[in-house]
């Protein structure tokens, strides 16, 4: 049965929280480590954290078409509670500032409480990823589309990169992650339960339907999961995401 499925009745007296209507209602907040942003009910189960750079194809492919929207729903249900450390790195393989542009955005969209709607719709409206295409006139465009998140100190906070420390960090966390010093494991790496999701079954990713099926085993079945912290061999960039 997948998350969704699950109904809020599970035994005699026994409730499910209400789930949120919106993903304006669901919590968010920056954890203490200064980089890692918390979205959903602290008191969930599982507990999915993302690796993600905001121009990289393969995580819009999972946020847009994989996985994400699977993840949002299991949210919204309060049954995962999800974690993202932004990543900047294609800016100097690319070139360009719109990795750390928009990573930049979205700590302002944290601020108003409108990180998770912001995440969407940047993704909804990713450029190509040869175009440095998260210009700070194009993000406040976009933020536009989140009701509530354009006012003055978001837009100021876009325009002066107010959390350029937290862009740095937040690179340097994902990189600290990685095989390699300086080298962050690839985009998107997802981290579920303290598990990284092995190499060997990382198109889970980009199946919606068996990343739903995976997220209800884990819950269901978690000590099987945690086997796989014995054996996990870092993803090659070249073919699991960047």
């Amino acid at each position: 049965m997948s998350v969704l499925g699950m109904s809020l009745v599970t035994g005699c007296g026994q409730r499910y929280a209400e789930p949120y209507d919106t993903l304006a209602q669901v919590p968010e907040k920056l954890a203490r480590n200064g980089t890692t942003i918390l979205v959903g009910d602290p008191t969930a189960e599982v507990t999915v954290h993302l690796y993600e750079d905001m121009r990289c194809p393969y995580c819009e492919e999972f946020e847009t078409k994989g996985g994400g929207p699977e993840l949002q729903k299991a949210v919204l249900w309060r049954k995962v509670k999800a974690e993202y450390t932004l990543a900047s790195f294609l800016d100097d393989r690319l070139g360009g500032s719109g990795s750390k542009k928009a990573a930049n955005a979205l700590r302002a969209a944290l601020d108003a409480g409108r990180f998770a709607e912001y995440h969407e719709v940047l993704y909804a409206n990713q450029p190509e990823e040869s175009v440095d295409g998260f210009t700070d006139a194009r993000l406040l465009e976009l933020a536009d589309e989140v009701d509530g998140l354009r006012t003055a100190a978001f837009e100021s906070a876009v325009k002066t990169m107010k959390y350029r420390a937290f862009v740095t960090a937040a690179e340097r966390a994902y990189e600290a992650v990685g095989e390699e010093p300086g080298k962050g494991p690839g985009t998107p790496t997802a981290v579920i339960n303290d598990v990284r999701v092995p190499q060997e079954i990382r198109g889970v990713l980009y199946n919606s339907k068996v990343f739903a099926d995976l997220l209800q085993t884990i819950k269901d079945r978690p000590g099987e999961w945690q086997a796989y912290k014995d054996y996990q061999p870092l993803p090659d960039p070249e073919d699991y995401g960047y």
